[in-house]
């Protein structure tokens, strides 16, 4: 039986800057996600002053300008991650605080400041500091306990800047010799009753439910709880 490509996941690494405003991973706390985004949403801005002065006066470029990155991640309880979340009754919070860990500030001398932050996922890189984070909790257990969680990520560093991260250029294959493919698909939500093989005959791909089962760590493809997602694209 073929077994299921192993994607690249995308990585979260804590960085400092020295006095030459070199940066360097500290290799304190490293985050890879669950799920890979779907989508990665870059902002570029420059600093402009004037404009509103009578007789047509133009703005002026005042700043060095400044790059923002915002992201959504997705957290389920109910998947294994990174040996964590096997017990479908624990809370989502203790895998979302890895990633809270970014916007903590950490105390530096005589001042309190949130650690640098590094998203790499492939050939995307950004360095720079969060400066907001929002997290959703949703689909919660009998006894009151949030099981999937939406962090709404947002970074920001202080000049106009592409970066680009040169990862190996073989690809990872898998144990039949195909490429990976980048990032995940979609999510599917199982509901009250949905075993795999249902949610695999749903999208036309009835003879990959073992490979599906695999791919997403299930144990028992005929029961599935309510509600828990499944990567059906993602093989």
């Amino acid at each position: 039986m073929p077994q299921p490509a192993q994607l690249t996941k995308a990585k979260l690494k804590e960085i400092q800057w020295d006095e030459n405003n070199q940066v360097s991973e500290t290799g304190k706390h490293i985050v890879e996600v669950q799920f890979n985004p779907q989508t990665l949403k870059v902002t570029f801005s420059n600093q402009l002053a004037g404009g509103d002065q009578g007789g047509g006066s133009g703005k002026q470029y005042v700043g060095k300008g400044a790059t923002k990155l915002s992201l959504e991640l997705w957290f389920d309880v109910t998947v294994p991650w990174n040996g964590k979340g096997e017990d479908p009754k624990g809370d989502v919070r203790n895998l979302t605080k890895e990633v809270i860990y970014f916007i903590t500030p950490k105390p530096e001398g005589d001042k309190f400041i949130p650690p640098g932050l590094r998203f790499v996922w492939g050939t995307f890189l950004f360095d720079g500091i969060v400066d907001s984070m929002d997290e959703s909790l949703e689909f919660f257990s009998e006894d009151g306990k949030p099981l999937r969680s939406k962090v709404t990520l947002g970074a920001a560093q202080q000049e106009i800047q592409f970066q680009f991260n040169e990862p190996s250029t073989e690809a990872p294959a898998g144990a039949d010799g195909s490429s990976a493919q980048p990032g995940t698909q979609p999510m599917e939500q199982a509901k009250e009753g949905d075993t795999v093989q249902d949610m695999a005959g749903n999208a036309g791909r009835a003879d990959d439910w073992k490979n599906i089962a695999l791919a997403n760590n299930i144990e028992n493809p005929r029961q599935l709880l309510p509600g828990v997602l499944v990567n059906i694209n993602g093989i």
